[in-house]
């Protein structure tokens, strides 16, 4: 035993003296790898100091040294699209990394609109599913994590897949169907390297440096620099969240009696109110309480479903839901914004009366079952309708509950660990759709928008990639007047970016849903990002599926002459009839709705009898600026603008 210890401690001594090790890679640099074609790739790793590193690639083999601290890179020529092709890595040990492809690698990032997977929107795109497996399309999912002390050289994790049945539920939705797209269109491979964490702020996506420009975000990302600080604060959290849900369980009076708990089948409520669903308990007399409230209904189901799955579709619920059926648990959904979307098993549902109960949990605001979303048991065959009449109870009351702090949140943090260990791989461009952490400060957001482009190609050291904004869509209620917006505003300063060489934004106002932040259309978002993709990243000049911007205006008498630019064969009104959403203001700047008609091809004239003489339009000026309708020939929405945005203070 002696004896082995003793020649185990000399070859590590040795090794040591010697400066040698065995050669490391990062994860992007592995199985399966797309790199990009027509640009000098960089391969790189770490090893020994001053180590000899060989790198074997379609025939070609270049040679490097690593310096004294290990690190080293071989750059490869441009690449022309093509593979599968394996390489060799030499230094005192050997790697090979199989299957690499040659092609076109875009990054995509921002929060969970980005984020937001297949298994998410699947109930729209079952084909989709079904049929995915283009061993052409690569897609590598960079771990959620974050680091407020430098920015990062290493990926923990992570690995290059292609999509299948088995695992396209885990692809970004939106980094699915633009790289599908994308294919479809160069019939060159796609790598998508997807970096993205729902909630973020953009401020979260900037490095420290560009920060200093940000005084505000710039000492907040120093002070999480102190772990103490970290610990201090989820600890505190933590504690917090725990001492309200034990409160919250133990005052249940839902689970007061163990042997006749509220989710019992056979439990008399007819002492209890009724409430019809969807809807918010805010609006009944139970009033704005936080806590606990037990639903329940009961429902005939026909002998063609007893005993058989079915699946239970209860909406989307505010905050947190744990739903039986029979007495049967299942399912739970922890937060409110994942549809939900429950499997009962087989033998739970028997012919004739049937009970459903949903314990629902309200930590703040407002708590309820969102409208216009579906609501309903489906064997496939059968569906049963469960909105209307619900019975209801009290479980408990609490205090509101702070949220949490959220420290992955905060300033430079996502850009440390989750986009700088990034930077040396060569991409064709960017994709970013984020924005709605911040549209409460939508001003703001369009110089760090800017700055943090600006910042990424800094350190890609490329030049100036594409880089492809998604505009937010329509989300919340529709407003009666015209009105001021904060999504708007925020919407107009991802048009400003476009101020940016080589940037484009991809219109979505037609895309969203008014009663959820995650609208599940995320095809039609690829599709567009491609058709934009055309003209900014692959020079198609003639790229007609894009949407038209506000590019002048005239005041001609009692109307303004509205002039855009890209509008393809020319605008239309889609679906006829008088087009929406123009509003127009005199010199008091008070804004009507207007009437609206296309001249020719590219113009819009813009008229209100209320205004004698108007000074500016504004379209689609809205949270939800329902029923858009002004359109190119080809499908396109033109993107929301105000013509007054131009001589404001707050663009200067």
């Amino acid at each position: 035993m002696k004896r082995s210890k003793f020649i185990l401690l000399f070859i590590f001594l040795s090794i040591a003296l010697s400066g040698k090790a065995e050669v490391k890679l990062p994860k992007l640099i592995s199985d399966g790898m797309v790199l990009q074609r027509q640009s000098d790739v960089k391969i790189w790793g770490w090893a020994g100091a001053n180590e000899k590193i060989a790198v074997q690639f379609i025939g070609k083999t270049y040679q490097t040294e690593a310096d004294a601290s290990g690190k080293w890179n071989i750059v490869l020529p441009p690449l022309k699209a093509g593979g599968p092709y394996d390489m060799t890595i030499t230094g005192e040990n050997t790697i090979t990394i199989k299957n690499i492809l040659v092609g076109d690698v875009w990054l995509c990032s921002g929060q969970s609109n980005m984020e937001i997977t297949m298994e998410r929107v699947s109930p729209l795109y079952p084909e989709e599913i079904k049929n995915a497996g283009n061993k052409s399309i690569r897609y590598f999912a960079v771990p959620k994590t974050y680091n407020f002390q430098a920015p990062q050289s290493k990926l923990k994790s992570g690995r290059w897949i292609s999509p299948s049945p088995s695992n396209i539920l885990d692809f970004s939705a939106v980094s699915y169907f633009f790289a599908k797209a994308l294919y479809d269109s160069l019939q060159v491979p796609v790598g998508i390297i997807n970096s993205a964490l729902g909630g973020s702020p953009v401020e979260a996506w900037i490095d420290l440096k560009t920060l200093k420009k940000f005084p505000k975000y710039y000492h907040e990302a120093l002070r999480f620099q102190s772990q103490s600080l970290r610990d201090s604060i989820q600890k505190a959290d933590q504690a917090r969240s725990h001492n309200w849900y034990s409160e919250l369980q133990a005052k249940d009076l839902g689970y007061q009696n163990p042997s006749k708990t509220w989710r019992n089948p056979d439990l008399n409520t007819s002492s209890w109110a009724t409430m019809d669903l969807p809807g918010f308990w805010a609006d009944t007399p139970l009033g704005k309480v936080n806590g606990v409230v037990w639903f329940r209904k009961v429902i005939d189901v026909p002998a063609a479903m007893a005993g058989k799955p079915a699946k239970l579709l209860m909406g989307r619920i505010v905050d947190a839901d744990s739903v039986f059926v029979n007495g049967t648990f299942v399912g739970t959904t922890s937060y409110q914004y994942p549809p939900r979307r429950y499997e009962i098993p087989a033998h739970v549902l028997k012919a004739g009366k049937n009970s459903i109960v949903v314990r629902v949990i309200s930590n703040a605001g407002r708590g309820g079952f969102v409208p216009d979303k579906p609501y309903q048991i489906s064997d496939g065959k059968t569906t049963i309708d469960l909105k209307g009449p619900w019975k209801y109870r009290l479980g408990t009351t609490m205090k509101p509950l702070a949220g949490p702090t959220f420290i992955r949140w905060k300033p430079t943090g996502l850009y440390n660990a989750m986009i700088a260990p990034l930077e040396n791989y060569r991409i064709k461009g960017a994709v970013w759709y984020q924005g709605e952490s911040n549209a409460d400060r939508p001003v703001e957001y369009r110089y760090l928008l800017k700055d943090m482009i600006a910042s990424w190609r800094h350190y890609w050291n490329e030049g100036n990639f594409p880089f492809l904004v998604v505009q937010l869509p329509n989300f919340m209620k529709s407003q009666a007047k015209p009105s001021e917006s904060n999504w708007a505003l925020l919407r107009e300063s991802q048009m400003k970016a476009l101020s940016l060489p080589n940037t484009g934004l991809a219109v979505t106002i037609d895309l969203g849903e008014w009663n959820d932040i995650h609208p599940l259309d995320k095809k039609d978002v690829g599709n567009r990002l491609v058709w934009l993709a055309q003209k900014v990243a692959y020079g198609k000049k003639n790229a007609k599926y894009l949407s038209p911007l506000y590019q002048s205006m005239k005041v001609e008498g009692n109307r303004i002459v509205i002039t855009f630019d890209q509008v393809g064969d020319g605008l239309t009104v889609k679906g006829g009839g008088e087009l929406k959403q123009f509003s127009i203001a005199g010199k008091d700047k008070h804004f009507v709705w207007a009437k609206a008609k296309i001249i020719g091809k590219n113009k819009v004239a813009v008229y209100s009898n209320k205004i004698e003489h108007p000074v500016a339009v504004r379209y689609a000026w809205a949270d939800n600026p329902e029923g858009v309708n002004l359109y190119t020939k080809e499908g396109l929405p033109v993107a929301p603008f105000r013509t007054d945005s131009w001589m404001s203070k707050e663009t200067k």
